[in-house]
Order: structure tokens, then C-alpha cells, then sequence
């Protein structure tokens, strides 16, 4: 029986064969030119929960919120959370309408490659594809990095603190835990993607369960606490870093925010394993995005209730050495009983969390590799492709934990190298969001056909402010975040990610025009 969307020449999202339902997401994979090689076998809430995990509210907030103290404290992190999270989700909506039409593992470039028309597909796909790829390498180098570190400062609490003569680990003891970190998350990402599936989902209800949890208890357990007064009013503009606007400040508070609410193509990229992708892949980016926003939010103001001395908590000199969180948890519990115990149980919480985070951004790496390679984007390709008995592309999970540790070791030649290079995690990783997004609000307006889920006349409206938004952080996360600027001050997300373009389209002018033409497909 012919479809009338098949009559009409528009993608078929469910197909009949011989009277028994086929998967959606399957006879859709095959349209596009893809036979089925990895284990279609991830429900709606699996695809979900590998995204939601990677965002993990806990990972970030816990991670950057000395930033959010920094620049502006509570008004930056309360209401500029909500504000990044507006836009976020304007770009997640653009992307899973994309999504809905395209559910393939190679995800952003393959949609490049598809909206950007013939003449433009190969360069379109190559560019966004590289950003995608360095962009999630360095998503994971950051996020097993600030495991590596908040394991140091739970080992720093738990022999006696800064004060007391607790063990501080050098940059090597970092650098061995961040090795092992990277090495059980790809040893856990070459099991069955059943396996995997499992973790994603146990990832999420930890996520969900730990923020419910830590929101409640540390202001409860705190002998102190901020007022709301304070929480929803009060403005810190003692940064230390010679910046006194008040625009400037609240705009670069935000990246704690917009750092954190990262990650959600994973649900892209699962696709290919995901049961009726077409559907539930959309679905997967929506979702995590919102839960996030929400339960983001809820996690910010418990902690913030408890933070009385903004100073104190950045101070190098405290019991946790100015991890601000570490610090919060571990007073709470001092104060009360007089023992910091509990506050350490509290940062093991988020360890795990965070462990997960690392765990499915690993995933997420592997299934780009695994795709970018399958088009012979990449040196070696077909080493990448391949796929083992379980059907996980093994190679490319390996791949992607040693890429991963490489660029970890620029910490041991400076902060602010590594610092550059984790930069690209949040504005190259957007980049490589809002380009598939531009090609279908301008070369493809008129030819791209919806799935699904798609958002009707208010694509185009919600597509174009996606982009433009992605255009404000790109120039907002380049501006110098202290003054005096000197070596040590300056920000080097611009000179890290123009680095990435330059060697990208220089890299396609001189070799990959001539024999990169774009996804292959192999049916």
C-alpha cells in the first residue's frame, strides 16, 4: 500500500510490510540511503535520559558556579537562567524539527549536508561536522576534568582541609585521575548498547533524585542562611577582575548557564538506535532541555539559600580551597554537627552525577565518530566505522577517551591553554547547532520537508532566533573576563575557536574538496 505522503514525494515515517508495522525510524534511516547496522533497542526515555545526563544541571552548575558568584551572584545565576534556558530551547526546538526529518547518528552535518542544497552540501556538512566532533571531544575533556577535580577536593575535605593540613593533589595526581575517569568510560561504552541504556536511564533518576534531594537538605542542614531578599535581589559586582558594568558582569554570569545547558544532540546522534527516532528523537532534545531548565533552577536556589559570604566562598584560602559548592556542603554539616562528613556524602552525590555525565558523553562521541567516519570524513575512516559482534562501534569509543585524555594534558602546561581548549565546548559545540538551523531558515526554506514533530509556521520565527542567539553568545564568550588584559587574563575562546575554523577550511581547501563529497550513502 503506497502512502499518500509517499504519493506526494515526502518522507514516509511508518511503513507497512506485508501488514506488520516496520519501525519508523528504520524505514526512515533507509530512505535517507542507511542500512540498519547498530541495535535499534533505545526506548523514548533512553534517548532522553543519554541527553539529559550529558546536560546533568548537577555537572554544570556544581562546575562553573563560582562563576555564576563572580560575575553578579544570585540576580546573574536566578534570572540568568531562565533567560538562557529560554533561548536554549529555542534552539532545541529548531533542532529536533530537523531531528524529526533526519534521524541518522551523523545528526548535525548530515543535516548540513541535506539543507544547504548540492552545490553548497559538501562544504556545509564538512564544516559543521568538525565543529560537532571537536566540540563534543571537548565537552568530555571538560566534564571528566572537573571530576578529576572535585575528586581531589573530596580527598583535600575528607584528610582535614586546606586549613588542615589536608593532601592536595599536584597536577599530575589530576591529570592520573582524570586517565582513569576516561578509561572506565570506555571500557562501560564497548558493552551492548542494552547496557548502556540501562546506565543512561539509571543516570537520569540519579540526576533527577540528586538535585531533589541537595536542593532540600543543604539549606535545611545550614546554620545560616541568605535571605530571600538577597537570593532573588542581591548583585555582586566585587569580581576582583577590574570589570565594574553591570551589563558586562550579568553577561558573562551567564555562562555558567548556557555551559551547562549543553549537550542535548545526543539524542541526535542515538537516532540510530533509538525506536521510532522520528518521533522519539525530537522528543529526546525537547524533553532534557526542559526538565533541565526546571530542575536546574530548583537546584540554584537551595544551594544559593545557603551561600552567606560570596568573598569567603571564592577565597583560595578556605577548608576547600575555593570550590564554592565544596565549601557550602562541607560548612552546612560542620556548623550544624561538627563534622563537614555529611557535606563530602553531599560532593559524592554529584561525583556520580558527574560520572554519568562523562559516561554518556563518551556515547554521544562514539555514534559522531562512528557516523562522520562511515562517510569518510575522517583520517582512517574505515577503522572508525567499524562495528564489533554487539553491534558498538568500538573503535570510535576509543577513539574519542584518548582525543579526550590528549587534550587534557595541555593542563599540565597551563591552565589557561586548557582553558582555551574546553572554550570550544560551549560556542564551537553551538556553532555546529546553528548551522544545519541557518541552511534550513535560508536554502532550504522553501524545500524542507517536516517529519513528524515540527513547528508549523513558527519554524522559520523560532529557527531565526535560535541562530541569532547563538551569534550573541559566540561574540558575549569572547569578551576579556578581567582587565587589566594580559597573557594570563586574556580570554582565549576566540583565538581557540578561529584556530579551529582556520584548520578546518584550510584543511578542506587544500586536500578534502577533492575527495570528501558529502554522507555516502550505502544502500
Amino acid at each position: 500500500m503506497v502512502q499518500a505522503s509517499e504519493s506526494l514525494g515526502l518522507p514516509t515515517h511508518a511503513v507497512q510490510n506485508g501488514g506488520v508495522a516496520v519501525d519508523s525510524g528504520q524505514s526512515r534511516l533507509r530512505e535517507l540511503g542507511y542500512k540498519q547496522e547498530l541495535k535499534r533497542d533505545l526506548s523514548v526515555f533512553s534517548n532522553f535520559a543519554f541527553s539529559f545526563s550529558i546536560i546533568s544541571v548537577l555537572t554544570g552548575i556544581t562546575t562553573l558556579y563560582n562563576t555564576g558568584l563572580t560575575f553578579g551572584g544570585p540576580i546573574s545565576m536566578v534570572y540568568g537562567w531562565f533567560i538562557a534556558g529560554l533561548f536554549t530551547m529555542s534552539v532545541g526546538l529548531s533542532m529536533a524539527e530537523i531531528c524529526s526529518s533526519y534521524p541518522t547518528s551523523g545528526g548535525l552535518y548530515y543535516w548540513s549536508a541535506r539543507l544547504a542544497g548540492r552545490n553548497w552540501a559538501p562544504f556545509a556538512s564538512w564544516l559543521t561536522g568538525w565543529f560537532n566532533i571537536v566540540g563534543q571531544w571537548a565537552v568530555t575533556t571538560s566534564i571528566d576534568f572537573s571530576l578529576a577535580q572535585l575528586i581531589q577536593v573530596i580527598i583535600l575535605l575528607s584528610t582535614g582541609g586546606k586549613n588542615g593540613g589536608g593532601y592536595e593533589g599536584s597536577k599530575y595526581v589530576l591529570i592520573a585521575f582524570h586517565g582513569g575517569i576516561l578509561l572506565i568510560h570506555a571500557i562501560l561504552n564497548s558493552l551492548p548498547i542494552s547496557v548502556l541504556s540501562f546506565f543512561g536511564q539509571l543516570a537520569a533518576a540519579w540526576n533527577l533524585l540528586g538535585v531533589v534531594v541537595l536542593m532540600i537538605l543543604i539549606p535545611s542542614v545550614a546554620t545560616q542562611r541568605a535571605s530571600a531578599e538577597f537570593v532573588f535581589t542581591h548583585f555582586n559586582t566585587d569580581n576582583g577582575e577590574g570589570i565594574g558594568s553591570k551589563v558586562y558582569i550579568f553577561v558573562l554570569g551567564l555562562l555558567m548557564s548556557q555551559y551547562t545547558l549543553t549537550g542535548y544532540d545526543a539524542s541526535a546522534h542515538m537516532t540510530e538506535e533509538t525506536k521510532n527516532a522520528d518521533k522519539n528523537g525530537p522528543k529526546g532534545i525537547i524533553s532534557a532541555i526542559g526538565i533541565s531548565i526546571i530542575f536546574g533552577w530548583g537546584y540554584l536556589l537551595g544551594i544559593t539559600f545557603a551561600v552567606t559570604n560570596i568573598p569567603f566562598l571564592l577565597s583560595k584560602d578556605n577548608d576547600a580551597g575555593g570550590y564554592a559548592i565544596a565549601e557550602i556542603f562541607y560548612l552546612a554539616f560542620k556548623n550544624r554537627y561538627g563534622s563537614g562528613v555529611g557535606g563530602i556524602i553531599c560532593l559524592g552525590v554529584i561525583a556520580v552525577a558527574i560520572f554519568f555525565c562523562g559516561m554518556s558523553s563518551v556515547t554521544s562521541n562514539s555514534r559522531m565518530v562512528y557516523a562522520f567516519s562511515r562517510d569518510g570524513a575522517m583520517p582512517l575512516s574505515s577503522l572508525w566505522h567499524k562495528v564489533n559482534r554487539q553491534e558498538v562501534p568500538i573503535n570510535a569509543v576509543w577513539l574519542s577517551a584518548i582525543i579526550s585524555f590528549c587534550m587534557a594534558l595541555t593542563s599540565l602546561g597551563s591552565l589557561v591553554a586548557f582553558q582555551a581548549m574546553v572554550s570550544i565546548a560551549t560556542i564551537g559545540l553551538y556553532i555546529a547547532y546553528a548551522l544545519p538551523i541557518f541552511f534550513r531558515m535560508s536554502l532550504a526554506r522553501k524545500s524542507f520537508v517536516p517529519g513528524p514533530f515540527n513547528l508549523g509556521r513558527y519554524g522559520v520565527v523560532v529557527g531565526w532566533i535560535a541562530v541569532l542567539w547563538v551569534v550573541t553568545i559566540s561574540v558575549l564568550f569572547s569578551l576579556p573576563v578581567a582587565y587589566p588584559v594580559t597573557s594570563e587574563t586574556l580570554n582565549y575562546t576566540p583565538v581557540a575557536v578561529g584556530g579551529l575554523f582556520v584548520i578546518t577550511v584550510s584543511w578542506w581547501i587544500l586536500s578534502a574538496r577533492h575527495w570528501f563529497t558529502g554522507p555516502i550513502t550505502n544502500i
